[in-house]
């Protein structure tokens, strides 16, 4: 009898913390915070750029990288602020991967508003922590602060430590 309060309490602690994850969640992303004004490295097999509208299009093995963080996707959309004085913001799309220091996220688009430093996941979002994991629909970074919000059917599957 005692070895099944053991295995209860852990159960009800998991039962009631659930409602509170599907709300939404906060958790730290990256080892740093980002600094939105550092130059942006863009590199792919193919670039398409309308002069008239300031948008470019990169596609093929697009890799981004700024200061440590990396995403890289299949296509990657950019907008120019006015008079191309640098990067409004970037929409990957195709599956997109966000590295920056041990963690890394993956889903199916990115939103990346340098003005407003912060980037939306949508679709399939997963962080991977080390040997903790989040999934939710939703995440956005708080680049400032190297914080991260999920939200939208939030999942996570932290490890006790405990393998006795």
């Amino acid at each position: 009898m005692k070895n099944l309060r053991f295995l209860v309490l852990p159960l009800f602690l998991c039962l009631t913390a659930a409602p509170v994850l599907a709300q939404g969640t906060n958790v730290a992303f990256g080892t740093l915070a980002q600094d939105t004004n550092l130059p942006v490295e863009v590199t792919s097999d193919n670039l398409s750029v309308d002069q008239e509208t300031g948008v470019a299009i990169f596609s093929g093995n697009v890799m981004i990288g700024q200061g440590e963080m990396r995403l890289s996707a299949p296509r990657v959309l950019v907008v120019y602020l006015a008079e191309q004085k640098g990067i409004e913001r970037m929409e990957a799309t195709g599956g997109v991967t966000l590295v920056s220091g041990p963690d890394a996220a993956e889903s199916d688009r990115a939103d990346y508003s340098i003005t407003e430093g912060t980037i939306v996941m949508t679709g399939n979002v997963l962080l991977d922590q080390g040997l903790n994991a989040l999934s939710a629909d939703k995440m956005t970074v708080q680049l400032s602060d190297g914080t991260a919000q999920m939200s939208g059917r939030v999942k996570t599957i932290i490890q006790t430590g405990g393998g006795d």
